[in-house]
């Protein structure tokens, strides 16, 4: 089985100053990407694995040099460096430029540090066995349903439920979950023709809920990091990720 990995970043960042380049409790945030990935090919050697980083960011390519992985830059072109470009195109452009044949792509994203190589695994499996889906995404229970404790301001003034299904308990509304954007895997003849990530058929995988927070600010960094010292600690799989970055380190 042949796998393209895909991790997509651009310089800068609107929210946190350089934040793709940015440390994270001592490494460079991007290791423990590297990190989940390495684990994940040592661990299934009968997988051959291609690692393309796209950005238009020097630095992260140095960053990425100063490592044992294997990767092929792809330099990020100026029509796809705007922030409302879709991530899809991205990773699609990818894709079409590393010019091979893959049976699955997978995109990891690059500051998303709470990740074992057995998420990988999950989502990767969810597609595998279901042959009618196109792709799946790594997701988390959600803390917050549009159907109970989410609302909004509706004309009249006042607040109610974002969909109101007169519930009032939270078992008796539907179950819903959050995507926290960590992995994605598309089946290449699907990715060459989509447009948005949903013109396909769907399925998912259910991450550990980390509370991963999206790293937008320094104080979201700053509450990440605490969380991330707690479950490197707690749980082996998170802290495998973390002491692996010393075996990718040159």
């Amino acid at each position: 089985m042949k796998i393209l990995f895909t991790i997509c970043a651009r310089k800068g960042s609107k929210g946190l100053k350089n934040k793709n380049i940015s440390n994270f409790l001592e490494y460079p945030i991007c290791y423990y990407t590297l990190s989940a990935y390495d684990l994940f090919v040592k661990n299934n050697p009968d997988y051959e694995c291609d690692l393309a980083l796209n950005t238009d960011s020097n630095e992260l390519v140095e960053q990425f040099k100063t490592t044992t992985i294997n990767f092929t830059h792809i330099p990020r072109t100026e029509e796809l460096a705007g922030d409302r470009v879709g991530k899809i195109d991205v990773i699609k452009d990818t894709y079409l430029k590393m010019n091979k044949n893959y049976d699955y792509v997978i995109d990891i994203d690059l500051t998303s540090p709470l990740r074992t190589e057995k998420d990988i695994e999950g989502v990767l499996n969810s597609l595998i066995e279901n042959k009618d889906a196109d792709l799946s995404f790594s997701m988390t229970t959600s803390r917050r349903s549009p159907y109970f404790n989410q609302v909004k301001k509706y004309g009249n003034g006042f607040y109610k439920p974002v969909e109101n299904l007169g519930a009032v308990s939270r078992q008796e509304v539907p179950s819903v979950y959050d995507m926290n954007a960590s992995i994605y895997a598309y089946r290449p003849e699907f990715l060459i023709k989509a447009i948005k990530l949903f013109d396909g058929k769907a399925v998912a995988y259910e991450m550990k809920d980390t509370a991963v927070l999206d790293i937008d600010n320094p104080e979201d960094k700053d509450l990440m990091e605490i969380m991330a010292k707690y479950f490197y600690e707690k749980y082996v799989e998170y802290g495998n990720t973390r002491k692996n970055i010393k075996n990718i380190c040159k």
